[in-house]
């Protein structure tokens, strides 16, 4: 496909398809099974089937970092699609039916005959911080062959979940998903999710960021580690250097976009957090939206405001209001 064919897809995500299971704790709760409050920790099975039997009541719903920024997008009009691998089994087909009515295409073919649907353990806290245990099951399998080239170049840009890093397998299919949309003409976007997988895999994702990516989205957290830095602006200023396009956010103290020298700080819109799981899947989704639209910066900003505003306004990470209707207020 060349480069001057027009994308029939706004967006097209990569990511851990998985489903996702909430349910309220206590912070003894936490304590109690060694889990790091805010934290993302992968286990095994065994381990999934422990804290899955001593959890309380759960949610379950479609959920992965880039699926949930997919769901929001299609939600405030964009043309989306997503790449993923789940399990032929209950699970897998609570995640297709999920993601699919929420507007978005899915036409990743799911493992047979091998490891289950990817689960994520989501324990809130009173506090609405939200504690994940993953068991990433078929995701991992998701490697270079289940990049479908022609599905790449389709979408104006493709965005990439850092928590992609942890199998070596989807590594290489990010890479070989970047050479595609960047050989069509398109934009490679890369969420960095999680300090600790950053933490995990810096020297590989300092390498795809700089080489790779042309819009990354990051909280503050995360940008500290990417860099190894305690100070806020020094991330920033090596920030410019390396990516053309970039959004962080800072909870309560709202988002900077940066592109180039320029900056624009971006106001958080108050709301009462709940949960704040989805919150910067949400943004990102508001913001890419709102380049599909053709908006500035500023109000792509803005967008991602309103969009992550009302993703921890309520338990659970896809949109539950008209999101269209939340950012058309202005």
């Amino acid at each position: 496909m060349s480069s001057s064919s027009l994308p029939t897809l706004d967006l097209l995500g990569i990511g851990n398809a998985i489903v996702d299971v909430q349910a309220r704790a206590e912070d003894a709760f936490l304590s109690a099974h060694g889990m790091p409050k805010g934290g993302m920790a992968l286990i095994d099975a065994a381990t999934a089937e422990q804290i899955y039997a001593a959890m309380g009541p759960g949610v379950e719903s479609s959920g992965g970092s880039a699926g949930n920024t997919c769901a929001v997008a299609a939600a405030l009009g964009a043309r989306v699609g997503y790449l993923g691998k789940v399990a032929d089994d209950g699970l897998g087909k609570v995640f297709g039916h999920d993601i699919r009515a929420a507007g978005v295409r899915f036409p990743t073919p799911p493992l047979v005959g091998g490891a289950p649907t990817a689960r994520c353990l989501i324990l809130v806290s009173p506090d609405g911080q939200r504690t994940m245990n993953t068991f990433l099951g078929a995701c991992v399998t998701f490697g270079p062959d289940d990049v479908d080239e022609a599905e790449v170049a389709s979408a104006a840009i493709i965005y990439l979940e850092g928590y992609l890093f942890d199998p070596s397998a989807a590594q290489e299919a990010f890479r070989k998903a970047s050479r595609a949309a960047h050989a069509a003409g398109r934009k490679v976007a890369l969420t960095l999710s999680d300090a600790f997988c950053v933490g995990r895999h810096r020297a590989a994702f300092r390498a795809f960021v700089k080489e790779e990516t042309d819009i990354l989205f990051a909280n503050e957290a995360e940008l500290l580690s990417l860099y190894e830095t305690e100070d806020f602006e020094a991330a920033i200023a090596q920030l410019r250097q390396e990516v053309a396009l970039a959004a962080v956010t800072r909870s309560e103290k709202g988002s900077v976009v940066i592109a180039g020298a320029e900056s624009w700080d971006i106001a958080a819109v108050p709301t009462t957090v709940v949960d704040t799981t989805g919150a910067g899947d949400a943004y990102a989704a508001g913001f890419l939206a709102g380049l599909a639209h053709g908006k500035t910066l500023a109000e792509c900003g803005r967008w991602g405001s309103v969009a992550a505003a009302e993703a921890i306004s309520h338990f659970g990470a896809r949109p539950q209001a008209d999101l269209k209707a939340l950012v058309a207020k202005g």
